[in-house]
């Protein structure tokens, strides 16, 4: 195998897509295991999406990552990586749905077809979206990542002097952290095109 350990660790930083997927073409095992850990959320968040359980899921997210190793080398733009995924990823949603509706003879058309439905446009811009957001998040600081989790991304969210006391802050310092952590995902946000 012929792979730059140099390129690797500035990979590791980055997280780019291009390099990721340069590296995994050259048979980087880090490098698959961070194209998968970067973005197995957006591709398991799919199927949850569209209604099927955990397990359906789970057989989805599996496919799926065999798709990327088997055609990762058709991929023509590693920047559009993520909207490949996301169009894999609901085409196999629409299969895995249509293999079950013919085993229950439901929605098939009058020749016989199951009835295949292509994912709104709004809701690929959304997971495009949540993956850019999950993408500027875990590049920024363990602090920040801590807060924002505990004040936005839990359900229920923690009140502030709940998350004071986890995070090991002063409550009175919250709103400054809080605030300089969000500017710093929205200059993330920014830099990688994220728009409402």
């Amino acid at each position: 195998m012929n792979i730059n350990p140099k390129s690797f660790d500035a990979l590791k930083g980055s997280r780019d897509d291009a390099a990721l997927v340069e590296q995994c073409l050259l048979g980087s095992e880090e490098a698959w295991s961070s194209l998968i850990d970067k973005y197995k959320n957006l591709i398991f968040s799919i199927p949850v999406k569209s209604g099927l359980p955990a397990e359906d899921a789970a057989e989805i997210f599996q496919s799926v990552c065999l798709t990327l190793l088997r055609d990762l080398p058709k991929l023509r733009e590693p920047r559009a990586l993520a909207a490949w995924l996301i169009k894999i990823t609901s085409h196999s949603c629409t299969r895995w749905k249509s293999g079950r509706h013919l085993h229950l003879n439901l929605d098939i058309n009058e020749e016989g077809i199951p009835e295949t439905a292509s994912m709104p446009d709004e809701l690929v811009e959304a997971l495009e979206r949540e993956q850019l957001l999950r993408e500027a998040l875990a590049e920024a600081s363990p602090e920040c990542k801590r807060l924002i989790k505990a004040l936005f991304l839990r359900n229920p969210p923690l009140r502030y002097d709940q998350a004071a006391e986890a995070l090991g802050l002063a409550k009175g310092s919250m709103g400054a952290t809080r605030m300089r952590c969000l500017e710093k995902l929205r200059r993330a946000l920014d830099k990688k095109g994220f728009q409402v």
